[in-house]
């Protein structure tokens, strides 16, 4: 079988591969794709060191956290539609229904004044707008007061 970026590989070796993401277990993934329990600890960390199987598992790897992981684009993008009022979350009211009872229903909410003022801190701070520290840079001569009254 032919993988995308890799030389040929065996069924069990893509298996393996494959295994090898559920848990990042060497040991179980080459029994679970059909290796022998005796050897499977040898052959799994033996299949992790080639250059083919390594690429495969990395490939897959950052595919997977590309999908799970927000990048920082996405972050800026999400405080930046919190800031703007663009977003919506969902909360829980309580409303009184007359006689001492109440229910509770969901409702769709924009950002309010601390939300939005809390997302423009944090992209401030991204974009380096406010600044404690003061950066000084250049040459500054420094210059002994009595330097020829020193012994040597």
């Amino acid at each position: 079988m032919f993988l995308k970026g890799s030389d040929w590989m065996t069924r069990k070796q893509q298996r393996f591969c494959d295994e090898y993401l559920v848990d990042c277990n060497a040991t179980q993934a080459a029994v679970r794709a059909g290796y022998s329990q005796k050897t499977a600890k040898q052959i799994g960390q033996h299949l992790l060191t080639l250059v083919d199987i390594k690429a495969v598992i990395d490939q897959k790897m950052q595919e997977m956290q590309d999908k799970t992981v927000a990048s920082a684009e996405e972050v800026i993008q999400y405080l930046s539609s919190v800031l703007r009022g663009q977003s919506e979350s969902e909360i829980v009211v309580v409303e009184g229904t007359g006689d001492g009872c109440s229910e509770a229903r969901t409702v769709m909410k924009a950002p309010d004044e601390k939300e939005r003022l809390k997302a423009a801190e944090l992209l401030g701070k991204r974009y380096g707008l406010y600044s404690d520290k003061v950066n000084l840079e250049g040459a500054v001569p420094i210059i002994f007061a009595g330097e020829n009254d020193l012994e040597e």
